[in-house]
């Protein structure tokens, strides 16, 4: 008699075993594969994940509603974004405080797509004409893990 673990969850035979049976049953489509394939190359192994952070609300301007502001933060780095749209494409504007030093560069990436940029001496850089849809802001600085923006997804108005 097999004894079943009590929690519901399946040995690790068990699930192989039936991961076998059904990949010989149901072959995984190619572009399934072909995507799957493209997500891993765009990890950053080591790299340290900058999260969203509230962005105060600017007080006594009037928002003239096309700019987007997001904030991200990780590993002593605050990365403020400016979205902006026009023409159907999407543009960048960015600043990193503090400013990650003259070795360093910025990469914008989307899953199709990457632009490097080295940033000014006050940390600030700009991307434009991305496409839109998912994006990532990747800040590599010499002798340190890069920092990369957690992937947002950004749409033209």
């Amino acid at each position: 008699m097999t004894r079943r673990p009590s929690s519901g969850a399946f040995d690790d035979a068990a699930l192989i075993a039936a991961l076998r049976l059904a990949a010989g049953h149901d072959p995984v489509p190619d572009e399934v594969a072909a995507t799957a394939r493209a997500a891993f190359r765009l990890r950053l192994p080591g790299a340290a994940t900058a999260l969203p952070l509230p962005v105060p609300a600017a007080s006594g301007i009037r928002s003239t509603g096309r700019a987007h502001l997001l904030r991200f933060g990780a590993d002593g780095l605050t990365v403020d974004l400016d979205v902006d749209s026009s023409g159907g494409l999407i543009d960048l504007a960015g600043r990193i405080c503090p400013p990650p030093g003259a070795d360093a560069r910025v990469e914008v990436r989307t899953p199709c797509r990457a632009e490097s940029r080295t940033p000014s001496p006050t940390g600030q850089f700009a991307v434009v004409g991305l496409p839109p849809g998912w994006f990532s802001v990747v800040c590599h600085r010499p002798e340190r893990p890069p920092v990369a923006t957690s992937w947002t997804r950004i749409r033209p108005e």
